[in-house]
């Protein structure tokens, strides 16, 4: 036997999703039920499933959408909080996993590093790293999808912060929180006031001597109920299927008038999330100075806080706002740009997230290298001349899951069509050049604004633009064909009769 033959075949599937987040294991489960024939496997660098729901570790961590529009269409949510805690999601999402046997198909502690498309063999082969060994491997594929969202698992974003050396206490980042840092009785300054440092501020409160929220910019802040009355009253009365799609179809239609009546209505949104607020904070609270954002209502997210919790830690004294530059950290503290010095033994740095397009993973297509700020997101789920590659981002407006549940649909229907048709590649191609293109996420948070040039861009026309609208994507994603004048389908080149015969001489 020669040394060649000894060498085992590469893998070949028809679909490898990276990613073992909800995204991935939604994606997986439509893939498995509308076309079951097809081979796939779901990479995960990580040791467990679960994506943000298992990496983040901190007190409080939650969702802060409700569960009846975050979870899938086809899994009724049945725990009667709305709002959960992460270890519900997980459970839930442990429960998806298994109930659709989707455990086999899952290959931890494997990382994608980088794949490269061969048009004349119609496949993907990609780079993977086993992070438990240091092993390099290769699989191939006749499709990717990228299901890993936008952040990077591995770090944070901290920056700098001057004398931060001399601080003698604790510092952390709440995405490698340690599991024994023993917060009881102790001074906490929370750095941030986006939807992180909301949720860390009450959980902390419980238990420390006192937690100071520590904000450059004030975030708009919501209370929302826990528990939703309606919707539990309809799972009882109607059962949880019906129940969880009645409740669905409302939550949608809620969140879509209030993203709606904020962009239309600025001013007065404005002055009705103060009003709630005024309620919510003690008589003669500084509102205007800690709750009144220089921005309109969702130039960046909401944040909610369920049953007004972080405002109940404010009343109690156990918590507080300070709006202030940090000038310098200390020996035992914080000195602000005003002179004032917080004291603190631990400092949470509660200041956002590494946006990372697609983890990193360096991408080739036939021999050249893809620089993702040159392409054009098609139907928010590829991108322009890269065949064969799709990917899950959802909505920045609403529950996240809407959007990602839209995308797997249509993303299985491509498959069939090109099955139907005899084709095998798919490549999205802009028709006209001098389009007009924009930030893909067209979103004021500081975490995408960091890195908004390295990002695809989106178009000023379907199917170019981005859709950040449930009902449109609906009719986009669900209603209308798959076919399209800017999506290129073509059968693998077959080889020529005279290469076929020089073969055989």
């Amino acid at each position: 036997m020669s040394a060649a033959s000894s060498v085992p075949p590469v893998e070949h599937l028809d679909v490898l999703i990276i990613g073992a987040g909800i995204s991935g294991i939604g994606a997986s489960r439509y893939l498995k039920t509308e076309l079951p024939s097809k081979s796939f496997a779901i990479l995960e660098a990580r040791a467990a499933c679960g994506g943000t729901w298992d990496l983040f570790r901190y007190p409080g961590v939650r969702s802060d959408s409700d569960l009846h529009t975050f979870g899938y269409e086809f899994k009724p949510w049945r725990d009667k909080e709305s709002i959960a805690s992460a270890p519900r999601i997980l459970s839930y999402l442990h429960e998806t996993v298994t109930e659709n046997g989707l455990d086999r198909h899952i290959r931890y502690h494997h990382k994608v590093r980088a794949v490269a498309w061969s048009s004349e063999q119609a496949r993907w082969s990609v780079q993977i790293e086993r992070t438990s060994t240091g092993e390099q491997m290769t699989l191939t594929c006749a499709w990717l999808f990228c299901a890993g969202g936008y952040y990077r698992y591995d770090e944070g974003f901290t920056p700098h912060f001057e004398g931060r050396d001399r601080f003698g206490g604790t510092i952390v980042h709440p995405q490698h929180w340690p599991e024994d840092l023993d917060c009881a009785g102790k001074r906490i300054v929370v750095i941030g006031s986006g939807a992180t440092a909301v949720t860390l501020l009450p959980a902390l409160a419980q238990s420390a001597g006192h937690v100071t929220m520590l904000q450059r910019t004030p975030s708009y802040i919501l209370p929302v109920p826990k528990k939703d009355a309606i919707a539990n009253a309809l799972n009882k009365c109607l059962g949880p299927h019906r129940g969880y799609a009645l409740t669905r179809r409302k939550n949608i239609a809620q969140q879509r008038l209030i993203w709606v009546l904020c962009r239309r209505y600025p001013k007065a949104a404005r002055r009705f999330i103060r009003w709630v607020n005024t309620k919510q904070l003690p008589a003669g609270y500084p509102v205007d100075k800690h709750f009144n954002p220089p921005y309109d209502p969702w130039d960046q997210r909401l944040c909610a806080v369920p049953d007004g919790d972080l405002f109940k830690a404010i009343r109690a004294g156990t918590a507080s706002v300070v709006t202030d530059r940090i000038s310098t950290f200390t020996e035992s503290g914080v000195r602000l740009a005003s002179g004032r010095v917080l004291e603190a033994d631990i400092i949470v740095t509660a200041t956002g997230l590494n946006v990372q397009a697609f983890g990193g993973v360096h991408v080739t297509v036939d021999g050249r290298e893809i620089r993702l700020a040159d392409t054009v997101a098609y139907k928010g789920m590829m991108l322009s001349g890269i065949p064969n590659l799709a990917y899950a981002v959802g909505y920045t407006n609403s529950s996240w899951t809407l959007k990602v549940g839209l995308l797997c649909e249509h993303f299985c229907r491509l498959l069939a069509h090109m099955d139907a048709s005899g084709y095998d590649i798919c490549r999205p191609e802009v028709a006209d050049p001098a389009m007009a293109t924009r930030p893909f996420l067209d979103f004021g948070a500081g975490y995408v604004q960091r890195v908004v040039d390295e990002l695809p861009r989106q178009g000023d026309r379907m199917p170019w633009l981005t859709s950040m609208d449930y009902h449109s994507d609906v009719k986009l994603l669900r209603a209308d064909g798959v076919d399209d004048p800017e999506l290129h389908f073509s059968p693998v080149a077959s080889p020529s009769a005279a290469d076929t015969e020089a073969g055989i001489r």
